[in-house]
């Protein structure tokens, strides 16, 4: 399961803890991984995965988004994933919780 893969990966090397459903108690910042949408050619698989950086301020979210983004180019170094690649990356608080988050998209390919 990629999603498993990717939060793996992103605990071991990210500051921040990553949840793949929201934390009952949330830290003040933390990520949160989802699974938006997937193919299957030629027994290579592909995801779109997005990942919304948790921040304490506008601030800090982007600059976690900017370490998340770097971590996910180089997540292409565990022998499961083929390519990551950045769809897009934007400011996306959330309008409920008034917290401030980031969300990038990534186009992954793995085995």
């Amino acid at each position: 399961m990629i999603e498993k893969t990717i939060l793996d990966y992103l605990n071991s090397v990210m500051s921040v803890p990553a949840y793949m459903e929201e934390p009952e108690n949330p830290p003040a910042e933390y990520l949160r991984i989802e699974k938006q949408g997937g193919g299957y050619v030629d027994h290579v698989k592909s995801a779109v995965i997005t990942v919304q950086s948790y921040g304490s301020s506008m601030y800090r979210a982007a600059e976690i988004n900017t370490q998340v983004v770097e971590a996910m180019i180089n997540a292409v170094m565990l022998n499961a994933i083929a390519k990551s690649a950045l769809n897009s990356d934007y400011c996306f608080t959330d309008e409920t919780t008034h917290r401030y988050r980031y969300q990038a998209v990534f186009d992954i390919v793995y085995f």
